[in-house]
């Protein structure tokens, strides 16, 4: 168990905490939200110990480990598997499995456990960081925005990590899906206090804005009252009748804890400009291949034709070329064959993962929108910037100083400043806040021109994508469907390479499917129940044990846990298979 007690944390720019209450059981994932400066990274300072409260308490248990990701790159050994074993604790050095398994999950492969950890590029580098940290096996896992780098696999790999691990997590993640998958409670920095309700974001989020509803309304009510008691006040204490009463309802007024002002956070809302274009297609691709060397060759011979109003998502595993693929249809590169047309009516808008550091950190926010621009006067700069939450003397800071979610939002500033009728975005949601991507998947929608969007986001491809290209072992393939569409047809490839097949189901009548089924049903409860109960003793133990006993017990109930889940998924395919 962890609690804050009334903690209160302020900075030259202002107060982000006062008297913030937080208490965390035993087995507690919570999702932390909260609008970008709110405190989210600040409260996992506090925690850590990075930083120390103006005033208030942290209590942890005793000998109680916590765990949190580092956002940068310290590596020593020469190879994969060794620099990551170095997280081992010294009881387990020799178990170099340990580190092997949570590699394999997190998307390296067995002939990647021999290269230099700095070899790898950044999004892998991060994951060497993630692998060393859950290999400590902490009882706290502080965790911001673990996604942000990892493809669609090693996100639900981590997703089920999480959900059965058995310690406490909080949560920092602009995924809502992946946030609500994993937490059991939800968490917001509201008004510079905390909080928290069991249950996902949307419940959340409605609990919140019915909260809010009733604050306003008892806040018009008191205000009359404050009205009232004033004006009797005024009238009544000159006059020596009234004067005593008058003297009691000051009291009154003194006494009243009055309520604040709700005051509403900015909220991103904006749509791309739509310049006009009589293009069936806007752009053309013909068999269009890349590669850095020719002996690696990360796609080859891809045609489609993307039609006006069309959303084409790019997914796959991180390093198999899906934001290569977008930078030649850009041309950013140059492929090593085939051809890219595009309609001469075509403007495009570039949104890509490297496009932040591309900013010019000594101009301001007004500055770079009005880059891509000369002819948009100041007014509509200042729109703009308005638009993306820079508002007032927000909009002169210098890019230096923003975070990587402001400069994220410039970009977005800088798209919308043109009229475009295509738009190229790479991994559009990392460091934008949820309301922010919210704002973002609304304006994709809306958009009447066309869109290419490489992205690990599986709620933003359900919501906007029309169809697909899709990077496996051997290339890059156009699927001409949605992305339900895609799992239930193909699916994700095994670790094998081989992918999966949709099975053709034997026609049977209604009574051989019950009776099949009711035997699947019977097998898995012969087979999982004593799994089951061998869990159950096992975290009944856990209290009774200590340091190296109990990190033994908990690696055999997420052993089990992982079997018993293996086991489910199984017995699922052979029930839709019947």
């Amino acid at each position: 168990m962890i609690e804050l007690i009334n903690i209160s944390k302020s900075y030259p720019t202002g107060e982000l905490y006062n008297d913030l209450n937080l208490r965390l059981n035993s087995g507690d994932k919570v999702g932390l939200v909260g609008r970008n400066g709110t405190g989210k990274s600040t409260l996992f300072k506090l925690i850590l110990g990075e930083e120390h409260q103006d005033s208030g308490e942290i209590k942890f248990p005793k000998a109680y480990k916590i765990g949190a990701l580092k956002q940068y790159f310290d590596f020593h050994e020469k190879t994969l598997i060794d620099e990551t074993a170095q997280a081992l604790s010294e009881e387990d050095k020799y178990d170099v499995y340990k580190a092997e398994k949570i590699l394999l999950g997190l998307g390296f492969s067995m002939e990647d456990f021999d290269k230099d950890p700095k070899s790898f590029s950044g999004g892998f580098q991060i994951r060497i960081n993630l692998a060393k940290l859950l290999l400590t096996e902490p009882n706290m896992l502080l965790l911001d925005e673990p996604t942000n780098y990892l493809d669609i696999l090693s996100i639900r790999w981590l997703k089920a990590f999480l959900k059965s691990f058995a310690g406490e997590v909080i949560l920092i993640t602009h995924d809502r899906n992946f946030m609500d998958s994993v937490c059991t409670h939800t968490l917001g920095i509201i008004r510079k206090s905390a909080f928290m309700i069991p249950g996902g974001t949307k419940k959340f989020f409605d609990q919140l804005s019915s909260n809010q509803e009733h604050h306003e309304k008892q806040k018009i009510a008191q205000d009359k009252k404050i009205k009232d008691l004033e004006e009797f006040i005024a009238k009544n204490k000159a006059r020596a009748a009234t004067a005593t009463l008058a003297q009691s309802k000051v009291k009154i007024l003194e006494k009243m804890e009055k309520l604040e002002d709700i005051n509403y956070e900015a909220n991103l809302k904006f749509d791309f400009n739509y310049k006009e274009t009589s293009a069936k297609f806007l752009v053309e691709v013909n068999n269009l291949s890349f590669g850095y060397t020719n002996d690696n060759i990360l796609f080859k011979d891809i045609s489609f034709a993307l039609s006006r109003g069309e959303t084409i998502g790019i997914i796959g595993k991180n390093g198999k070329g899906k934001s290569t693929l977008l930078n030649a249809i850009a041309g950013e590169l140059d492929p090593f064959s085939g051809s890219v047309d595009f309609h001469p009516s075509c403007t495009f808008g570039h949104f890509g993962q490297t496009n932040i550091s591309h900013l010019n950190k000594n101009n301001t926010i007004m500055d770079e929108i009005y880059s891509v621009n000369h002819k948009l006067p100041e007014a509509l700069i200042r729109s703009i910037c308005g638009i993306m939450m820079f508002s007032g003397d927000n909009a002169k800071k210098k890019i230096s100083l923003l975070s990587g979610g402001e400069k994220s939002r410039v970009m977005l500033g800088k798209i919308i400043a043109q009229d475009v009728n295509l738009l190229f975005l790479d991994e559009p949601t990392n460091h934008l806040d949820i309301d922010s991507i919210d704002a973002l998947t609304n304006a994709i929608k809306a958009f009447d021109g066309s869109c290419m969007i490489v992205t690990h986001s599986e709620e933003l491809l359900r919501a906007v994508c029309d169809r697909l290209i899709v990077f496996t072992n051997d290339g890059a393939d156009y699927f001409n469907g949605t992305y339900d569409e895609f799992l239930e047809k193909i699916g994700w490839e095994d670790d094998d390479g081989t992918e999966k097949k949709k099975v053709e189901k034997p026609k049977r009548n209604k009574k051989e499917i019950k009776k099949l089924r009711a035997a699947i049903v019977t097998e898995k409860s012969k087979v999982t129940s004593p799994i089951k109960k061998e869990i159950e003793a096992l975290e009944e133990l856990i209290p009774t044990l200590s340091g190296k006993h109990k990190s033994q017990t908990n690696s055999q109930i997420l052993d089990l846990q992982d079997k018993l889940e293996k086991l489910n998924e199984e017995f699922k395919k052979r029930l839709d298979e019947v």
